[in-house]
């Protein structure tokens, strides 16, 4: 039983470290790997589908039905994530622009936060439990500093 626990434990690690990290707009203008920016507000991470799309500043977003693709077109920047998409953690404590695990976010006071999570120099590395470990200093530093991080 406990090697059946072990074997269970380090599949979903891989299966959680296998998550590719994606640039928050891609080479063809996807933006967050096709996920639903209006779902993550319903607290799930949910690939879109190429049925349900809209275009916003160059990007185009997919979402899983016509409901959530309808609320985007309303009012787009609700839904819009913090940092042009790129890793809330690396904004505040690197004064950098990381890639982002699509599956791997928070929502706090109605903004959505997306962080790196994946594999760095050969090691696992998740950005989000750094950040919820000192939400509100990094939140708080993470505004001050992404003007000069944007123009990175």
């Amino acid at each position: 039983m406990k090697n059946f626990i072990l074997t269970i434990a380090v599949l979903v690690g891989s299966i959680t470290i296998a998550h590719a990290q994606v640039q928050p707009v891609d080479e063809n203008g996807l933006a967050i790997g096709g996920y639903d920016v209006v779902a993550y507000f319903s607290n799930t991470a949910e690939k879109g589908s190429t049925r349900y799309t809209a275009t916003y500043e160059d990007a185009t977003y997919q979402f899983v039905n016509a409901q959530n693709r309808d609320a985007f077109k309303k009012n787009p920047t609700r839904y819009l994530p913090q940092f042009d998409g790129y890793c809330a953690w690396g904004v505040a404590a690197k004064d950098s622009k990381f890639p982002i695990n699509p599956e791997t976010f928070d929502v706090i006071d109605g903004k959505l936060y997306l962080f790196f999570n994946g594999d760095f120099g050969g090691e696992p590395f998740n950005t989000a439990p750094l950040w919820n470990a000192e939400t509100s200093k990094l939140k708080t530093a993470a505004h001050a500093k992404w003007p000069s991080v944007k123009t990175k």
